[in-house]
């Protein structure tokens, strides 16, 4: 896993996840909604996020088309433009940014930005500590669930606590903390405890007393 993820793992993460393991025991917190609560709507625009590896077009000039990493900060430096802000823009966004800039030296530019290496945005992220065994911040993809997760991080720990895992989620600036039976799916093979994911999720697997 780059490091840069793991970097996203933040001491506000930590924090969460030490109330949440002494909560997890505990059985107010309610389900995870379900897969079959996953909505058909189009999926939202990519945003670019810091770590992100964008490969830069530049049509009919070579010497400006780059392949650059989004800084720490949020920005790039290309060819004739310096500290660009580039995090929470969409790929089309950012490149007409460029193409305006590079219009006071390029006749009519016509840029295209692909994005190479997916991280995103930190809210854009699902983060996964605890006992699993990679934990890991990872892009969200449309439509994820708790099993696609589980599959990123290689699945869970022999002292993980499956079914006292909790999602962690943020709505509205609220946090609410959802039930997630991951020995049941995992081990099980309980689909019904494969549940949906959200931009923002932290999966917490607390470790096992016995």
């Amino acid at each position: 896993m780059r490091v840069e993820a793991m970097k996203t793992l933040r001491l506000d993460v930590l924090v969460v996840a030490a109330v949440a393991l002494v909560l997890a025991g505990c059985t107010g917190n309610p389900d995870a909604p379900t897969i079959a609560g996953v909505t058909d709507a189009e999926p939202a625009d990519y945003l670019i996020g810091p770590g992100d590896e964008l490969q830069i077009f530049v049509w009919g000039n070579p010497e400006l088309s780059e392949s650059v990493p989004v800084r720490p900060d949020g920005r790039i430096s290309v060819p004739l433009i310096e500290d660009l802000p580039a995090a929470n823009k969409t790929p089309s966004v950012l490149a007409r940014d460029i193409e305006a800039i590079l219009a006071e030296f390029v006749q009519n530019p016509i840029v295209t930005v692909i994005v190479r290496n997916f991280i995103g945005p930190f809210d854009q992220q699902v983060r996964v500590v605890g006992e699993a065994a990679l934990p890991s911040a990872i892009p969200y993809r449309a439509k994820m669930t708790a099993l696609d997760v589980m599959i990123a991080v290689g699945g869970l720990t022999e002292f993980a606590a499956g079914n006292d895992s909790v999602i962690v989620r943020s709505a509205d600036g609220e946090r609410a903390m959802y039930r997630v039976r991951l020995d049941d799916l995992l081990i099980d093979g309980d689909v019904s405890a494969n549940v949906e994911m959200v931009p923002g999720d932290i999966l917490i697997i607390p470790q096992s007393w016995f």
